[in-house]
């Protein structure tokens, strides 16, 4: 006896695009699997993801009112493809292209912090030229100097300028705020600085191009 899905053409195309989702989620968690064990290309995970990705926004959309939760779906029909969720759901496009962006991400954020560096050793080192020497002027400075210089991961945790900076906090910390630096106290903070900036440009990568 033949047992019938629908009864309609409208509920053919139904069963039709479910198990067309059902493919597109399984495919998928296939691809991701692949690539993440080098079986695949970048480029040609890339292409086949995009399609994917292509195919499932076009059916999601079409399917929106029988099927409002796509993570729902998969539990019904027990798919287990959290890979694929990840992809199609929750990023979107392919990992290649979220590589991609979280690296120019990381290269924007490191010259924003490489600029705030030296902005901060050139206004402690102005700082010191125009005789702003009280505690409670250049403590603040040094800090600001010092909490930059930790944001940028590059360099390493005994870096010249980091021991030197915690140095100063340290032996400022116990001034008092109106305590003045002595002139020689002065002189070897600014030349701390100066040898500290030396040492931070030459860290930097292609710092002579």
């Amino acid at each position: 006896m033949e047992v019938k899905l629908w009864n309609d053409k409208r509920e053919r195309d139904m069963y039709e695009n479910f198990a067309e989702l059902y493919a597109i989620i399984r495919a998928t968690e296939k691809l991701e699997k692949a690539y993440v064990r080098d079986i695949i290309s970048p480029s040609e995970y890339e292409t086949e993801c995009q399609k994917l990705i292509t195919h499932f926004k076009t059916l999601s959309s079409t399917l929106k009112d029988i099927v409002p939760n796509i993570e729902r779906f998969a539990d019904t029909y027990k798919m287990d493809c959290p890979a694929a969720i990840n992809r199609l759901v929750v990023s979107g496009v392919p990992a290649t292209v979220e590589h991609r962006a979280a690296a120019a991400a990381s290269v924007t954020t490191s010259a924003a912090i490489v600029a705030e560096c030296v902005q901060n050793f050139i206004t402690a080192m102005d700082s010191l030229k125009l005789n702003m020497v009280a505690v409670d002027q250049v403590h603040p400075l040094l800090s600001d100097l010092s909490a930059s210089l930790n944001k940028l991961t590059i360099l390493p945790p005994d870096f010249e300028g980091k021991t030197k900076m915690r140095d100063w906090i340290s032996r400022l910390s116990k001034m008092g705020a109106a305590d003045e630096l002595t002139e020689q106290q002065s002189r070897q903070l600014h030349f701390d600085l100066e040898s500290s900036y030396n040492s931070f440009m030459a860290a930097l990568p292609n710092s002579g191009t």
